[in-house]
């Protein structure tokens, strides 16, 4: 293994907690991409999210065009960082991974110095186009695809992901400065966001709230359950255990959305072991 390639392990192992429990079930060259368009994903989203408010937003911008200029570099053979180094080899050893996808990912990172509240799941829907579903594109390319089905299922995933991502991640996000939660359906819900940015939410409201929110990423991992099938037999596995994963942590949350505001939701190890032997098992997300 690679010294870059190493480097791109090391961070999906560590940042990636929930996912590299399906990376480790892919073939050794699936994996080594996985790795590398992981770090590559990781990269801006951490230039944006560790910025914190206050920060300077030019800079901030600043880095994430260097990181275009990087990409670019790696496409062109030319990279200079281990994670770029890591992708550059990926390429060269013939996944495609697409190159619009990866740039469509930072665009949803400078969308997050622009905005900070989304008015409806419309205006949010666009924002997980850019943030998870390029992710998607991109884990199709290395996965590999045996039906053209394979990209609506993916998005269905992604968005389920991503959702679940905002739901657990309510209160962190409140940290920096931003909320993802639709505001027109926070109104319909009663709550409002002085309660939500001063953390006063141990009310029915604010749980019916989120338990509409968890509804709609359950039906969207519904909609997904046809991806496997979808997919070349090696990546089956690792699929079904990411997204089981994930829709158990949804399910917490959807337990306890008080308790997920203040500290982030984790998977107890029985769980997660229940989640890799449900994914080996073939059972569907839902």
């Amino acid at each position: 293994m690679s010294n870059a390639h190493a480097h791109t392990r090391q961070v999906a192992h560590q940042r990636g907690a929930n996912f590299s429990l399906g990376f480790r079930l892919l073939p050794a060259a699936k994996r080594r991409a996985v790795y590398a368009a992981y770090t590559a994903c990781r990269i801006p989203d951490d230039i944006v999210d560790e910025a914190g408010e206050g920060a300077d937003l030019g800079e901030v911008r600043r880095r994430l065009d260097h990181w275009v200029a990087e990409l670019e570099a790696a496409y062109a053979g030319r990279p200079s960082t281990p994670a770029t180094c890591a992708l550059a080899e990926v390429l060269a050893a013939g996944t495609a991974i697409p190159k619009a996808a990866l740039l469509g990912l930072v665009d949803g990172c400078f969308m997050d110095l622009e905005r900070a509240r989304y008015w409806t799941f419309a205006e949010l829907e666009r924002y997980c186009e850019l943030v998870a579903v390029t992710i998607s594109d991109i884990s199709l390319a290395v996965f590999g695809t045996v039906d053209a089905a394979a990209a609506v299922h993916g998005r269905n995933l992604a968005m389920a992901l991503q959702l679940t991502n905002i739901c657990r991640d309510v209160g962190e996000d409140v940290g920096r400065g931003r909320i993802y939660l639709p505001a027109d359906e926070m109104t319909r819900h009663g709550v409002s966001e002085a309660e939500l940015l001063a953390g006063d939410l141990d009310h029915d409201r604010y749980r019916a709230l989120m338990t509409f929110q968890c509804a709609r990423a359950r039906e969207y991992f519904r909609a997904a359950n046809p991806l496997p099938s979808t997919l070349e037999r090696d990546a089956r596995p690792a699929v079904r255990v990411m997204g089981g994963v994930y829709r158990r942590i949804l399910d917490r949350i959807a337990a306890d959305p008080v308790t997920a505001y203040g500290r982030r939701t984790e998977l107890p190890r029985l769980q997660r072991l229940a989640a890799v032997a449900a994914g080996l098992l073939g059972a569907p997300f839902v």
